[in-house]
């Protein structure tokens, strides 16, 4: 299974970004997909998540309001829409596939991708 996460890239604060995460390998359908982020010098967090069909969403608070999670199971992609983005967003952003809902800890996701900078600036 290969997940590859690309879209990120450097922008000012209040702009926006779209990553995408395109899987292969596997039976895209059949896992709630989950974005986390990890910034440096602190521990990988949830930012939010979409189920199997995409019929549900859930994030982090921190996010709540300004992000947007997608997929189309059609194309085996997840997207995360960033809007209003501030320097505390500032982080390595990793999609990650999971058989639970909702898949809030790195520990209930079984398939990661390697991870899309995403820089704000002030």
């Amino acid at each position: 299974v290969q997940l590859v996460e690309s879209g990120g890239g450097l922008v000012q604060a209040g702009g926006s970004l779209r990553l995408s995460c395109a899987a292969s390998g596997c039976t895209f359908s059949r896992y709630a997909m989950g974005w986390f982020r990890q910034a440096p010098g602190k521990e990988r967090e949830f930012a939010g998540a979409i189920t199997w069909s995409g019929s549900d969403t859930y994030y982090a608070d921190p996010v709540k309001g300004r992000f947007t999670i997608s997929r189309d199971n059609a194309e085996n992609t997840v997207f995360l829409q960033m809007n209003s983005l501030k320097p505390a967003d500032t982080a390595v952003y990793y999609c990650a596939a999971s058989t639970k809902w909702p898949p809030t800890t790195p520990s209930s996701s079984v398939y990661w991708g390697q991870g899309t900078q995403v820089t704000v600036s002030s």
